[in-house]
């Protein structure tokens, strides 16, 4: 399959070239990721479908300072999750009004963020014509304004699956694709990165 040319050179908004923080793990409940609070503080997990974004979206968290593990769900698959701390209290309120998941308002996602959001569920499709980046399936009431926050952020997408199990914003066409391939920067090492990263 071709996936088009790599991007070699570090762009200004590459997560690459900005440092580590505790905000970037907004870029994990933009996608599937989960949060809760408790006495203790605030943590944020993810299920994920390979070992290798477990092991990179652990090494992003510990980077931004906050304590992570890595384990298993219930079904046997990678489950990345932090440690209950005071640090996350702050962008888990944020995220949540009440119990239930909300973007913030007038959120536009990092370069940083838009890795982690990668890593964790996003997908190429079409022999990287096009590019996935997953949505939870049990909180659709942030589908839309994501949508509106990543067309802020200069990618354009197209809301796909709100019905199904893996609804998703669509990122097609080369300008839109350069501009997440820019900002997301290289893939992980040691990856299969055939269908799992964006390219120009």
């Amino acid at each position: 399959m071709a996936y088009g040319s790599r991007v070699s050179q570090l762009s200004f908004f590459s997560a690459e070239s900005t440092p580590p923080a505790v905000v970037d793990l907004g870029g994990l409940l933009a996608g599937t990721g989960q949060a809760v609070t408790s006495d203790a503080g605030a943590r944020v997990s993810v299920v994920v479908e390979d070992g290798w974004r477990a092991e990179a979206l652990a090494q992003m968290i510990d980077e931004a300072g906050v304590p992570v593990e890595t384990t298993r769900s219930d079904e046997g698959r990678p489950l990345v999750r932090t440690h209950s701390v005071e640090q996350l209290r702050p962008l888990v309120g944020q995220w949540t009004r009440g119990a239930v998941k909300a973007v913030p308002h007038g959120w536009v996602p990092t370069s940083r963020q838009l890795r982690m959001w990668t890593i964790a569920c996003g997908r190429a499709e079409a022999e990287g014509t096009r590019f996935v980046l997953g949505l939870d399936p049990h909180a659709p009431q942030t589908h839309g304004p994501l949508a509106r926050c990543l067309m802020h952020a200069g990618i354009a997408p197209t809301l796909i699956g709100t019905r199904g199990a893996t609804p998703g914003l669509r990122i097609a066409g080369r300008r839109r694709l350069a501009r997440l391939a820019e900002s997301v920067g290289e893939p992980p090492p040691h990856m299969d990165v055939e269908g799992a990263w964006p390219y120009a």
